[in-house]
């Protein structure tokens, strides 16, 4: 199986910087490892949507979607739980 390609967006990292390094250091492997495999175990399709994933990450959750066609993981928002849905 090819891996996919994950492409973090603007917000997303802006997301990611706000973080305290103890949560990034938890964050960063499973967001990679989205590449190998974009819907792990875990991970639940957001309703109400087309193509948004969710994976939590402790009180974190990374949003994303997946274009199975051009092998792409598109990273939408990275934040606490309380605040990500917004």
């Amino acid at each position: 199986m090819a891996a996919y390609q994950v492409v973090v967006s603007k917000q997303a990292a802006k997301e990611i910087e706000k973080l305290t390094p103890k949560v990034v250091q938890r964050i960063i492997p499973r967001i990679v490892a989205l590449a190998d495999n974009p819907r792990p175990s875990g991970c639940k399709k957001l309703e109400g949507s087309q193509d948004l994933y969710r994976i939590r990450v402790g009180d974190y959750r990374v949003i994303y979607s997946v274009e199975d066609m051009v092998l792409v993981v598109d990273v939408r928002r990275v934040a606490h739980r309380r605040d990500v849905y917004d």
